[in-house]
């Protein structure tokens, strides 16, 4: 069986290239309409189609688990299908008003994450940034979150849309061993200049994982990939959501040329446009 090229969290080895799930889950950043197209064609049986092209080129590690029936139903038949377990990376949310009941709800998500199986836990975006304090350079209150995920037996790390989260968690010596960044060339959802959240992740004491790489669709593989795989450390990671199996195929063909330094292998479009530049 095929290996895409691995890198490690803590002890546990990771495929670089990561399963993204909003193209599963309706995530689509550019419409309602699109997200609703998103939501009602992609079922359990389609999902694991994608998922079995990703898990027979080694590409095993699935960023966004979540204990929904579509996506724990998906696992099971892809995993069931190629013969190789699917590494479960969560970003689960709860609520962050400061008050003890947070702690309850807290752990009852990440019972409900750990009974799927999930390997890696980090804290989606809007529960770590609402940590993050710039007048002390700390996520104070955070603690707490991330003991619960280890008492757990899954690895914490953090989501952040924010690019000082991995360098003030590191700073204070938080239990936290990957982060989560938005990168791309477009600096599309990005908070800053894309040449600073590059230095930021360079910076950083833990693998990186680079989300959203073609910028919600507006950048084509070649160009997303190209950049991120190019700008990236070698224990870094890049996460891409598909909805085909086509898609899945041109992503993992892509990453890989890029990473080998060879010409990319994949289909053009063509039109009658382009009819003179063929062979």
């Amino acid at each position: 069986m095929n290996d895409f090229p691995r890198t490690t969290i803590e002890t546990l080895s990771v495929s670089r290239l990561m399963i993204g799930t909003n193209w599963f889950l309706g995530f689509s950043h550019r419409s309602k309409a699109q997200d609703r197209d998103i939501q009602e064609t992609m079922d359990a049986a389609r999902i694991a189609e994608v998922l079995k092209v990703f898990l027979r080129a080694g590409v095993d590690t699935f960023y966004g688990m979540r204990p929904e029936p579509k996506l724990v139903e998906a696992v099971d038949r892809a995993e069931q299908s190629v013969g190789r377990r699917i590494i479960r990376l969560a970003i689960p949310s709860w609520p962050v008003t400061g008050h003890a009941a947070d702690q309850d709800e807290a752990r009852r998500v990440l019972d409900a994450h750990r009974d799927v199986g999930v390997d890696i836990c980090m804290p989606h975006q809007c529960v770590t940034d609402a940590f993050v304090d710039r007048k002390t350079r700390r996520l104070p209150g955070i603690e707490p979150f991330l003991a619960m995920i280890r008492e757990r037996s899954m690895i914490p790390g953090l989501s952040s849309h924010m690019p000082e989260t991995p360098l003030y968690a590191d700073a204070a010596g938080l239990d936290v061993q990957t982060y989560c960044q938005i990168y791309n060339a477009l600096g599309f959802l990005m908070q800053i200049e894309v040449e600073w959240v590059h230095q930021m992740i360079a910076r950083a004491k833990k693998p990186v994982i680079a989300i959203k790489p073609l910028a919600a669709g507006r950048l084509t593989p070649l160009v997303g990939l190209a950049f991120a795989w190019s700008t990236l450390r070698a224990h870094d990671m890049v996460a891409v959501g598909v909805s085909s199996p086509y898609q899945a195929e041109e992503i993992i063909e892509t990453s890989l040329a890029l990473l080998e330094r060879r010409p990319v292998d994949v289909a053009l479009t063509t039109s009658r446009s382009k009819s003179s530049l063929s062979p």
